[in-house]
């Protein structure tokens, strides 16, 4: 069956979540209009990128590796990784424009400069990186979807797993953390279906899960409820 398109060429596809929640503070509206477009990895949106040219990664990273944050939330983590490895280049996608800002807020404090930020559909960015050229990739806490007719929504399906997999390098490793027990299962049945391997851990220290790890909001509020986190570690084969 042929992809049904929008009239500007871009698939139609179906964005799952939030865009916009709470209305934007006055402070964070200055953000976006400021911060926002100088950290844009390049030209990503089908608006000013119609036929999908691969992105300039080397021009805005130089030789340096990428590692590619999925969901980054409010910015906690990546905002850590991206100032504990300042020689690695970060890029962050979140269409959530409140959880964009309060990223920007998070960069300008930590003064960094190797991160740059997509402001949308995930499955847009991937479109247009070049094909193994991610070494690391994070999927933290990404929405849940619990209810079983949903379960299609969520990001380990193949409709995103492949395309991850493909701008992905050969022994890249993909983590993902979730506190859903079931969203374990499909993760575990569906990511090595799109080539990876899982490395075996299934860890719930929720304190240590890797070595570089920082506490999220989500996993601080997932203690807070009760529920139990989950950490799994793949590689790309």
């Amino acid at each position: 069956m042929a992809t049904l398109k929008h009239p500007s060429g871009a698939p139609w596809r179906n964005f799952y979540g939030r865009f916009k929640g709470k209305s934007l503070r006055a402070s964070q509206e200055v953000l976006l209009d400021e911060d926002l477009e100088g950290l844009s990895p390049g030209a990503v949106g089908w608006d000013v990128n119609p036929d999908r040219v691969p992105l300039d990664l080397a021009a805005r990273f130089g030789e340096r590796p990428i590692w590619l944050e999925i969901g980054f939330g409010a910015g906690e983590h990546l905002v850590h990784q991206a100032t504990s490895e300042p020689d690695v280049g970060f890029i962050g996608c979140e269409p959530y424009l409140n959880g964009v800002a309060m990223l920007l807020a998070k960069l300008r404090k930590a003064d960094v400069s190797n991160v740059s930020v997509h402001p949308g559909d995930a499955r847009d960015l991937f479109d247009v990186l070049p094909e193994a050229s991610v070494a690391r990739a994070f999927l933290l806490y990404p929405d849940p979807w619990p209810k079983k007719r949903h379960h299609r929504r969520r990001f380990v399906t193949q409709e995103h797993l492949v395309p991850l997999a493909t701008v992905m390098q050969p022994g890249a490793i993909l983590r993902v953390a979730t506190d859903i027990e079931d969203y374990v299962r499909q993760t575990l049945e569906e990511v090595p279906k799109a080539g990876f391997e899982w490395l075996a851990e299934r860890r719930s220290d929720w304190q240590t899960p890797w070595e570089d790890w920082t506490r999220t909001r989500y996993e601080a509020k997932a203690l807070r409820e009760g529920r139990v986190p989950h950490y799994l570690t793949f590689r790309r084969v």
